[in-house]
């Protein structure tokens, strides 16, 4: 009577667990290689689907109707074939006002400034880090930035007018200065040298791409040009549009307007850059990708490797259990049974590398989750795709010495030592 495939199947895998046991040292080594191509594989690409859903999350607070505005070549030193770009004059205080202040499109412009990264808090006994950001913003600052009150209230257009020492706190500002019973509301900081009174804190916003949104804190802007500005500091614009449909055409009246402000002549280069706030997260998800694509040549060659190693331990395998296959073909066993019971082990070895790989680069690579606390990240495409890797890799390593295996001549495998 024969025996159904899915016992052939199962008796081919208990031969083949048997035979890794007996050989479990190079087996291991393969097994560590198959592993390490895999998990590379699976780990990057946690990692960058972690950033991802992190980069996501940051542009939806944003939204997609929202544009900012920079001096052109500013943030990019770099030019073409070595050819260093002109960097135009920043945009100062006084552009971005008048700005502010003309710009008639259905739309909430705001003007922001960095003081310093390097600030420091002080309340009493307790003092921060000297890693504290001081920004200047307006009243509308907190509709574009994405950030909410979580207690008191917000800069007012007063406070702007007359350039109020007062701050909102962002939340590892009021950690570190506040016990969980002290209501910081009213109470005077010490921000560098000068003292500002509290009028509001942040709510906690968490990291963003490894940085805390969190150990900052905002004064007007006028009172940031009064106290931290220099010539040399840089004002930001940037513009929420009411209406997301309309978001060319605020851009386009923008340009004309900022034109006229900076003294661009009529047909030459714009002397400012315009940008989507969905722009550069397309950019980031762009990058991440070729990271994905580049990930997946080095598995590759990762398992190339891992592969030949494979066929070797397959072809001793076969060298070694000669008088086996003798005997097994003397019984009655096929060259077709004997070529499987072969390609079953190899597949074997290499589908316990590829699940290895799989779990290690997942956890591994949830890493990056945890520090920019985003969900968990499962990259079920990868995984396929790790899994479809290991599959061929084991098959076309395992093929020829299955192939050689199944040729022997069941009389002169016998007479083997």
């Amino acid at each position: 009577m024969s025996k159904s495939p899915n016992h052939l199947i199962t008796e081919n895998i208990r031969v083949a667990l048997r035979s890794i046991r007996s050989q479990m040292l190079k087996t291991l080594i393969t097994v560590a290689m198959i592993m390490l191509g895999i998990s590379a594989l699976i780990l990057i690409n946690t990692a960058a689907e972690a950033l991802k859903n992190k980069v996501q999350e940051e542009f939806t607070v944003l939204g997609s109707n929202t544009f900012s505005v920079y001096a052109k070549n500013s943030r990019n030193s770099g030019g073409r074939h070595g050819v260093r770009a002109k960097a135009y004059d920043a945009i100062d205080y006084h552009q971005a006002t008048q700005f502010a202040e003309e710009y008639e499109f259905d739309a909430i412009p705001s003007i922001s400034a960095m003081g310093t990264f390097t600030g420091t808090v002080q309340f009493g006994s307790e003092k921060t880090n000297p890693n504290i950001r001081v920004i200047g913003g307006d009243e509308n600052y907190m509709d574009i930035s994405g950030y909410k009150i979580q207690e008191g209230r917000n800069l007012t257009r007063v406070d702007l007018e007359n350039g109020t020492n007062v701050v909102l706190l962002g939340a590892d500002v009021v950690s570190d200065l506040f016990s969980e019973f002290e209501n910081p509301l009213d109470r005077v900081v010490y921000i560098g040298d000068y003292k500002y009174v509290v009028v509001g804190t942040l709510e906690p916003k968490g990291a963003s791409i490894g940085f805390s949104n969190d150990n900052q804190c905002i004064i007007p802007l006028s009172n940031l040009k009064k106290n931290f500005a220099s010539n040399n500091t840089s004002y930001s614009i940037n513009v929420l549009v009411k209406d997301a449909k309309q978001l060319d055409k605020a851009i386009s009246e923008a340009q004309g307007l900022l034109r006229v402000i900076r003294h661009d002549p009529i047909g030459g280069e714009e002397s400012f850059e315009i940008e989507k706030s969905d722009s550069t997260a397309e950019m980031l998800t762009d990058l991440l990708s070729q990271v994905s694509w580049f990930t997946l040549i080095v598995g590759l060659l990762t398992l190339l490797g891992a592969g030949i190693g494979l066929m070797n331990i397959m072809l001793v395998s076969v060298a070694e259990r000669t008088r086996e296959i003798g005997i097994r073909k003397a019984l009655g066993a096929s060259s077709r049974i004997i070529k499987m019971q072969f390609l079953v082990e190899s597949i074997v070895i290499g589908q316990l590398g590829g699940i290895l790989g799989i779990l290690f680069g997942i956890f591994a690579g949830n890493i990056a989750s945890y520090i920019l606390e985003t969900s968990f990240v499962i990259p079920w495409l990868w995984i396929v795709v790790g899994v479809i890797l290991c599959l061929l890799t084991s098959i076309a390593s395992g093929y020829y010495p299955a192939r050689k295996a199944a040729a022997l001549d069941p009389i002169e495998a016998l007479r083997s030592e």
